[in-house]
């Protein structure tokens, strides 16, 4: 992977409550180390000897959004033009399930236009990455 012309992002809705933004970006975080697992380093020993796992080898920016925002992102993110682009998506559906087998069952039942999304993250060329998201502003 060319890390120089590589770009990951997360927009997360800003006006949920601050645990679920959290969980939101730890879930996204998660599946996009098992999707790329060539962008985590190797793990690391500091001075005094311990063992650290390694992390992500470049910065992950978290933008601010809202519903509408992530929702047109993700509509985006389903033309060809954008279809080499890594994706994950979160949503209130996935949030709100209690194991994996309900998701998946609950997923089959769904319609896409249905699901209101909590947070995307968005991996790949950095001009495509740029593109839909260049103009937004961090979450702080």
């Amino acid at each position: 992977m060319d890390l120089q012309n590589e770009k990951c992002v997360m927009v997360i809705d800003e006006h949920l409550p601050l645990g679920i933004i959290a969980n939101t970006a730890a879930i996204m975080g998660i599946t996009l180390g098992k999707k790329m697992p060539e962008v985590v380093g190797a793990d690391v020993t500091d001075k005094t000897g311990n063992a650290h796992l390694g992390i992500i080898e470049f910065p992950v920016p978290i933008l601010k959004g809202n519903a509408g925002k992530i929702k047109e992102l993700r509509e985006k993110l389903y033309e060809p033009d954008f279809s080499d682009l890594t994706v994950v998506d979160f949503s209130d559906l996935a949030q709100s399930c209690k194991t994996y087998d309900e998701f998946i069952k609950k997923m089959k039942e769904v319609s896409e236009i249905d699901l209101n999304y909590f947070g995307i993250a968005i991996c790949g060329a950095k001009k495509k990455v740029n593109k839909l998201t260049g103009s937004m502003p961090l979450l702080r």
